[in-house]
């Protein structure tokens, strides 16, 4: 005789996966902490990221309250967050940040290309020359020489940012023709 609750072997056992409480905590603080750098990121930012309109009406509102009103609001988007999913958010967010990063990479070269028009001259103005065959020689030559005058009398830097203002506008001019 053979019992009720026997299973068949043909039947697979399901596996059933147990999270703790403390793990689902931990998920739920991140999504709220995910909603807050959301809320600091400007409204016309957040545009462009996938959300739906109840949720970015909540960041926006977050935005606008401070203390404990803000810190409530924080707890509403990480609640809205559990039903949504967080992946493209992320990664829209980290497409942000990135670009943020590029762009502080980019102006760090050109600091350091300024620093050596300033310092080498026409040897450094050449290897600006091969990068950027549309800058004009004469007026980074120019600047160059008023630049490292201002820094031998020890006057404000005018030449100095006027250089770098020149090479980001070549480093546009550039990307723009690329494009």
């Amino acid at each position: 005789m053979s019992r009720k609750n026997k299973r068949e072997s043909w039947e697979e056992e399901e596996e059933i996966i147990w999270v703790s409480r403390s793990e689902m905590k931990r998920d739920m603080e991140a999504l709220q902490l995910l909603g807050e750098k959301l809320v600091e990121l400007k409204p016309s930012v957040l545009k462009k990221f996938p959300l739906d309109e109840t949720l970015f009406d909540a960041i926006i509102d977050a935005q606008r309250f401070e203390k404990e009103a803000k810190r409530r609001q924080f707890q509403l988007i990480g609640k809205m967050m559990r039903t949504r999913d967080p992946e493209p958010i992320q990664a829209a967010l980290d497409l942000v940040n990135n670009k943020h990063n590029q762009l502080t990479v980019e102006f760090q070269k050109l600091e350091k290309l300024r620093d050596k028009i300033i310092a080498e001259g026409d040897i450094a103005i050449d290897e600006v020359m091969a990068l950027y065959p549309t800058a004009d020689r004469q007026k980074l030559r120019q600047l160059g020489r008023q630049a490292k005058k201002e820094q031998e009398n020890n006057k404000p830097p005018k030449m100095f940012r006027e250089i770098f203002q020149y090479l980001k506008f070549l480093k546009a001019q550039s990307g723009a023709q690329e494009e």
